[in-house]
C-alpha cells in the first residue's frame, strides 16, 4: 500500500505529518457563515467577510513564496503559522463587521503563505524522479486531516464555535512546533552564484520577474488553473444543486465525508500505480476525470446520483495528486523555487475565488446547466492543452536538471570532485 511511498526522506515525512496537523486547524472556516449568523452579522456583511477571505488567498502564496527564497522555507513557514493562530485569535475577538474582514483576510492570507514554504523544501530535500510521490504524500496527509476536521468540527460546533478556534490555534502552533523542531533549512544557494557566474540569472532579485519571464510556466498556470477551478465548483456549486434538489445540508456534509474516504483510502495504491506513467498524460486523463463528475451533478437529483458524480471526480482527484506541483518543481531553478511554487499557489487561490464569483453568478444568474457544460467544456481544454506541452517540459525539465547537476558539481572544492580525486589517482 505504502510502497510508493518508500525511500522518501524524513524531511518529507515530516512536512508530511505537518499538513496532516494544520488541515485539522482549518476548522473555523467551514463553519464561519454559522459563526458569523451566531455574532448576528447577516445579509451582504456576510459577503464582505467572505470576501475578504477571498482576497487573502490571492496575496497569502505570493507573500510565501518570496519569503522562502529571500529568508528561507522554514521562516516563511514559520511567518505563515504564527501569524496565522494570531489571526485566527483576532477573528474570534474581532468586534464589529469590518474587524471580522480584516481578521478573515489575514486567516486566509497567512494559512496561504505556508505551502509554498512547505513545497519548495520538499523540492529541495527529494530528486525530480520522487518529487510527485512527495507531493502526492503531502495532499495525502492534507485530506486525512480535512477528514478529522470534518468529523470534528461539527461536532465541537454544536458544543460552542469558541471550540473550533482554539483546535485551530493549537493546531497552527502545535505545526509551527514541529517546524522548528524537526525541519532544517533546505534553501540551495542560487546556482548563478555558486558558479560565480554573472549571468541574467543573477538580476532575477527577489521578486516574481524569474516567473514572468518563463513562458513554458505561464502556459502551464492557466491550464492548471482551470483544472482547479473546475474542482473548486465542487465546493461552491455543489451545495447550491443539492439545495436545489430540496436536500438537507446534511447530504452535502454526506458527499464530503465520502470525498475524504474515497481519497484517503485510494490515494496510496493509485500513486503507486500512476508514479511509473508520464506525468502530463495522466494530469490530462485525471483533469478529465474531474470535469465529467462535476458535470455529472447536472443530471444528478437524489443522494445515490451525488454520490455517483462525487466520486467520479474524487477518483480525478486522486489521479492528479502531485503532478502538477512536481511539474512545477522541474521546470524552476534552485534559486526560485519558492516563487515558483508561489506563483502555483497563487493559481489555486484565483481559481477558487473565481469559483465564488464567477461560478455562483453563472449558476444563479444564467443557469446551472451552463455552469455543468462549461464545466466539460474546460476539462477537454485543459486535457489537450497539457498534452499538447508535453514535449516542451520534458526537454525543459531535463535541461534544468542538467543545469543543477553542473552547479552542484562545480560547488564542490577541488579536492573532492570526482574528475579531480581520479586524475590524482
Amino acid at each position: 500500500m505504502f510502497s510508493s511511498y518508500r525511500g522518501l526522506p524524513r524531511t518529507v515525512w515530516t512536512v508530511f505529518a505537518g499538513s496532516v496537523v494544520h488541515r485539522i486547524g482549518f476548522m473555523v472556516t467551514p463553519f464561519l457563515v454559522f459563526f458569523l449568523a451566531e455574532r448576528d452579522v447577516t445579509g451582504s456583511e456576510v459577503g464582505y467577510v467572505l470576501g475578504a477571505l477571498g482576497a487573502g488567498h490571492l496575496i497569502g502564496p505570493a507573500v510565501g513564496g518570496l519569503l522562502a527564497d529571500r529568508f528561507g522555507r522554514r521562516p516563511a513557514m514559520l511567518s505563515g503559522l504564527l501569524g496565522s493562530s494570531a489571526a485566527v485569535g483576532a477573528l474570534y475577538a474581532a468586534p464589529g463587521v469590518w474587524t471580522m474582514a480584516a481578521a478573515a483576510l489575514l486567516v486566509s492570507a497567512t494559512g496561504m503563505m505556508v505551502a509554498p514554504a512547505a513545497y519548495a523544501l520538499m523540492s529541495d530535500a527529494v530528486d525530480a524522479e520522487r518529487r510527485q510521490r512527495a507531493y502526492a504524500l503531502f495532499h495525502w496527509g492534507s485530506n486525512i486531516g480535512t477528514a478529522v476536521a470534518g468529523v470534528l468540527g461539527g461536532f465541537l460546533a454544536a458544543h460552542g464555535y469558541w471550540l473550533l478556534f482554539a483546535v485551530d490555534v493549537t493546531a497552527m502552533l502545535l505545526y509551527a512546533t514541529i517546524v522548528v523542531t524537526r525541519l532544517t533549512e533546505t534553501r540551495p544557494q542560487s546556482a548563478p552564484q555558486a558558479a560565480g557566474a554573472t549571468s541574467a540569472k543573477n538580476q532575477d532579485g527577489i521578486g516574481y520577474g524569474v516567473v514572468f519571464r518563463d513562458k513554458l510556466l505561464l502556459a502551464l498556470l492557466p491550464l492548471f488553473g482551470i483544472q482547479l477551478f473546475v474542482y473548486s465548483l465542487t465546493e461552491v456549486a455543489l451545495p447550491l444543486a443539492i439545495h436545489d434538489s430540496g436536500l438537507s445540508p446534511a447530504v452535502y456534509g454526506t458527499m464530503a465525508a465520502i470525498n475524504a474516504i474515497l481519497v484517503v483510502v485510494l490515494q496510496p495504491f493509485t500513486t503507486a500505480r500512476l508514479a511509473r506513467l508520464p506525468q502530463l498524460p495522466v494530469q490530462a486523463a485525471g483533469s478529465l476525470l474531474i470535469a465529467a463528475g462535476v458535470a455529472l451533478t447536472g443530471i444528478a437529483d437524489s443522494v445515490a446520483g451525488y454520490a455517483f458524480s462525487v466520486a467520479v471526480w474524487s477518483l480525478g482527484e486522486v489521479v492528479v495528486s502531485g503532478i502538477a506541483a512536481a511539474v512545477v518543481a522541474d521546470l524552476a531553478p534552485a534559486h526560485a523555487r519558492g516563487r515558483y511554487q508561489g506563483a502555483f499557489s497563487w493559481t489555486w487561490g484565483a481559481a477558487r475565488f473565481a469559483a465564488l464569483t464567477l461560478g455562483v453568478t453563472v449558476y444563479t444568474s444564467v443557469g446551472p446547466a451552463t455552469l455543468w457544460w462549461t464545466a466539460l467544456a474546460a476539462g477537454a481544454v485543459t486535457a489537450t492543452g497539457t498534452l499538447a506541452l508535453r514535449g516542451r517540459v520534458a526537454r525543459r525539465a531535463a535541461e534544468t536538471k542538467r543545469e543543477q547537476e553542473a552547479a552542484a558539481l562545480r560547488s564542490v572544492p577541488s579536492d573532492e570532485h570526482p574528475k579531480t580525486a581520479t586524475l590524482a589517482a
